[in-house]
């Protein structure tokens, strides 16, 4: 089954790294969450990527021409101009780096790379979060209920201090995030069927908006819940954590190499 990863957007909220290139290539322990999503993806077994890329998808295309150098010991022979990788990984990775559009939505981006996928399921995630959620259970549920789409339910905390207020804005109470209070979102790691192209009609449509409406109205969109580790990176804040997860050895998404 193939696994789309999308991958086009500008990253504007985290500016300070994203001006130089796309925001999936922004690294977390020194490789790019992008890598990071793709060993996850393969640890359950799934090798073959497309990735839809639009802004400064070529830093991407660079990144995979040059795998080895950055994952390996190399020799240079500069008389004859050859290369000879001494030591290092090889993944069992087949990653097509598709361009599709410097300004096109995340609907569109799926819409053009229909012909690679086929008529055929697969998975689609953004290229920006990390989770330890469980793929195979997820493609289970996907393939038990016959709908068109599945998307990962996860539940993030708030963010600010809570308030309860009455009248005039007087303030009741006020204590700190709880678990509790987080509303359930849409976490990426989503499973489709060949039929949602239906509802991608062009570069202007946006995935999470039209298509996923109309899917609820016909009793097309199936949620599957994952309460366990999930992460964005949209900010600088967000990547320290991540950071920080990495170094210290507990990343939960860490699950390859055990």
């Amino acid at each position: 089954m193939k696994v789309l990863i999308l991958a086009g957007g500008y990253g504007s909220r985290i500016s300070e790294e994203s001006r130089f290139k796309p925001k999936p290539m922004i690294e977390v322990g020194g490789k790019p969450i992008l890598w990071h999503i793709m060993k996850y993806y393969s640890a359950f077994g799934h090798n073959d990527f497309i990735i839809l890329g639009g802004y400064k998808q070529y830093v991407i295309k660079e990144f995979f021409a040059d795998y080895f150098l950055h994952n390996a010991d190399v020799k240079f022979n500069l008389k004859t101009n050859e290369m000879e990788v001494l030591s290092g990984h090889s993944e069992q990775w087949k990653v097509a780096v598709i361009d599709t559009g410097l300004n096109t939505m995340t609907g569109g981006r799926i819409r053009r790379v229909k012909e690679y996928i086929g008529n055929e399921p697969f998975m689609l995630t953004y290229g920006d979060g990390l989770s330890n959620v469980d793929l195979n259970e997820l493609l289970k549920y996907h393939n038990s209920h016959g709908k068109t789409a599945t998307i990962t339910m996860v539940s993030i905390a708030q963010q600010k201090g809570v308030l309860d207020y009455g009248q005039g804005g007087k303030i009741l109470s006020f204590r700190e995030k709880e678990c509790d209070d987080g509303a359930v979102i849409n976490g990426g790691f989503m499973v489709f069927n060949p039929g949602i192209f239906e509802y991608l009609e062009d570069d202007s449509t946006i995935l999470e908006q039209g298509p996923m409406i109309k899917l609820v109205k016909e009793g097309e969109l199936m949620g599957y819940m994952h309460n366990g580790f999930w992460q964005c990176m949209d900010t600088q804040r967000e990547k320290k954590k991540l950071e920080d997860m990495w170094e210290t050895g507990g990343a939960p998404w860490k699950i390859w190499g055990r």
